[in-house]
């Protein structure tokens, strides 16, 4: 396989990524033919996914305008994966071009290509670590560069706790990134599901069976797990709810309701949303 000349030295291009997976979702073309295939595999078992990973993109950016409305500019998003049109640094700068942000993933192609986006940016960087080990993120350069800890901090977790397992513990971790934080931060938050929108659980077990295919298993976890993740957070309005409920944009009557359209699509409520405030 002839290896593109953004792709790292050293990555086995036959065996698939979850960024680069969903990069595929979001049209991009960071990905290889091997994370396609999977992609299409999903694809087949839920027809709906690339509207799930637009409404959570959506979801993202209306969550880092409400982080900088309210006065905190410094992100720290951990499982950022590979950058495409709209990231949190563009968003949260056009804000407020004093916003500070650090990404945080462990694909290499996703670590590399989100050097070569933010070169001459002096107030982003990526690091490359995992949520798994919440200490080597937070002692980390580029947090100990970027980041004051003494100071609000939104934490973004978004699409990547659903590929911990349970006994990877990752309220934990978690609980490890929140203690960190300082009194004002926010969690920004989503999670995939089988409890809201049109995915039937069986459908739900055959996208997980083709990530536990690529070695990345997938968790659709229930409103009740997901909610255990805010522990010591104050819920922000509406709750944790389905990913265009949250604040939405434009008006919203929920999947099939009457404003109907691509904008709409009930497959976009297949994922709980929300953000928290710790106090």
């Amino acid at each position: 396989m002839e290896r593109p000349t953004w792709a790292p030295q050293g990555i086995d291009l036959s065996v698939p990524s979850v960024s680069r997976i969903y990069d595929y979702y979001l049209g991009g073309s960071h990905n290889f033919e091997v994370d396609r295939e999977a992609g299409r595999r999903a694809i087949d078992a839920f027809p709906g996914l690339p509207k799930v990973m637009q409404a959570n993109r959506a979801f993202m950016r209306r969550a880092v305008r409400y982080a900088v409305g309210r006065g905190v500019t410094q992100f720290l998003d951990i499982g950022s994966g590979i950058p495409t049109f709209g990231n949190v640094h563009e968003i949260a700068q056009d804000a407020d071009p004093a916003a500070h942000v650090v990404y945080v993933d462990h694909d290499p192609v996703a670590v590399a290509h989100s050097r070569a986006v933010l070169a001459g940016n002096a107030r982003a960087a990526i690091a490359a670590a995992d949520l798994r080990a919440p200490r080597d993120i937070l002692e980390g350069e580029e947090v100990g560069r970027l980041l004051d800890l003494r100071r609000p901090v939104a934490l973004l977790l978004v699409a990547v706790l659903h590929f911990m397992e349970d006994r990877e513990d990752p309220w934990g971790a978690v609980a490890e990134l929140r203690d960190a934080l300082a009194p004002g931060s926010l969690l920004i938050l989503t999670h995939a599901t089988t409890d809201s929108g049109p995915i039937k659980p069986e459908e739900g077990e055959r996208v997980e069976g083709v990530y536990r295919g690529v070695g990345s298993p997938l968790l659709m976890r229930s409103h009740a797990e997901v909610a255990r993740f805010f522990d010591g957070f104050e819920m922000v309005e509406p709750g944790l709810v389905a990913m265009p409920m949250w604040r939405p944009e434009a008006p919203s009557t929920g999947p099939g309701g009457a404003m109907g359209g691509t904008d709409d699509d009930p497959a976009m409520y297949v994922g709980f949303a929300g953000v928290g405030r710790k106090p």
